[in-house]
């Protein structure tokens, strides 16, 4: 497996199982992180069913992406086929899912199939579900029992073998409880639920696809990829991704035309805070090498111990100010507060917590 910085990439093909690097988008699924690997040891128990299953996650995670995957791991012989429900006009959806016969309707001039018979032995992907106007839903539900479409203007039903994956970056289940979507379409469609988290939590996969782009733009670039700086790699893991996969793709890509042949820094990236004014401090380069030491030893509570020096440390140097603290560390004075009692070095009982070093100065003025 390739390897990026010490983080093994794990990249499954769409063909087989290999691990490899390559293009991300229809080909190839590059998973680090723990919660991306869990999502893709779900798809791979239920790839080779029939049932349907139902894709949650925001805009830009990759749901198509997930939804191939899918079909490719399926072995169905037939196409994959996807559809944006959001995006066909409600006084056009019936014809465009189910087909419609000539003179269905004014200009339907010639015999036309819909996607449900396109897709047959194959995979429907039903992107946006919850766009779907109410009245298609009660149709669509129907052709999922029965498993035949019939075309607008026909009375004869055709059989229809499809398997269906359908995704939304809308909480269907509240749109039930409000009663935009009918709950058996929901029950009938989240056979199996599959939650693709945004980029935000899935930080381990935020160097591999950067790394990933890098490569991919650079050979469309027709040069040399250049090297990420420990900076610019630090912007990318605190911007909070909004737009997900796509838009980390597109800020690799405007770095490579920003930047010079031989690396890509803070401002190359185009992400707000990410200039100079963010360069992290010398000093956080040092702590990263400590923790790898404390890694190779960690002991029995390594995130509380770390935790702990944290808080004493930060807490010492503001003086035992709360408020300073949490302006120090980033977080608010209820957070600060909550950490220092948890660590003992806040006794409401007593004088708040001062550290012998600080009593020794404080004695020494």
């Amino acid at each position: 497996m390739p390897r990026l910085d010490n983080v093994t990439v794990l990249s499954k093909s769409f063909d087989d199982s290999t691990s490899v690097l390559g293009p991300l988008r229809a080909k190839h699924i590059v998973f680090v992180d723990p919660a991306s690997q869990a999502v893709l040891r779900l798809l791979d128990r239920v790839a080779d069913s029939d049932a349907a299953v139902q894709i949650a996650g925001e805009t830009g995670t990759g749901k198509e992406l997930v939804a191939r995957y899918i079909h490719r791991k399926s072995g169905r012989a037939g196409p994959f086929l996807a559809v944006n429900c959001g995006a066909i006009a409600e006084q056009l959806a019936e014809s465009e899912l189910f087909g419609h016969e000539i003179g269905a309707f004014t200009g339907a001039t010639s015999r036309r199939e819909g996607w449900f018979e396109a897709a047959h032995r194959g995979t429907l992907f039903l992107d946006e579900i919850g766009d779907l106007p109410p009245a298609m839903q009660v149709k669509l539900l129907r052709v999922l029992q029965e498993g035949e479409v019939t075309r607008l203007g026909s009375r004869k039903a055709t059989p229809v073998d499809v398997r269906i994956v359908s995704a939304s970056n809308m909480d269907l289940k509240a749109a039930v409880a409000a009663g935009r979507f009918r709950q058996d379409l929901f029950y009938r469609l989240n056979i199996v639920a599959v939650r693709l988290p945004p980029l935000r939590e899935r930080p381990r996969d935020i160097e591999a696809l950067a790394h990933h782009f890098i490569q991919i733009y650079s050979q469309r670039l027709k040069r040399p990829a250049p090297h990420l700086r420990a900076d610019a790699l630090l912007a990318l893991q605190r911007h909070t991704w909004p737009g997900n996969i796509r838009e980390l793709e597109n800020v690799i890509h405007v770095s490579l035309l920003l930047a010079p042949a031989h690396e890509i820094a803070p401002e190359h990236l185009q992400l707000p805070g990410a200039g100079t004014q963010d360069h992290p401090s010398p000093a956080l380069g040092r702590i990263r090498e400590a923790f790898k030491e404390c890694f190779e030893s960690p002991g029995s509570n390594l995130l509380r111990e770390v935790e702990r020096r944290l808080t004493e440390d930060a807490y010492r140097f503001c003086e035992s100010n709360q408020v300073r603290t949490a302006e120090l560390l980033g977080i608010s004075r209820n957070v600060v507060r909550t950490l220092l009692k948890r660590h003992g070095l806040l006794n409401e009982d007593a004088e708040p917590f001062e550290s012998a070093d600080c009593a020794t100065s404080s004695s020494a003025a």
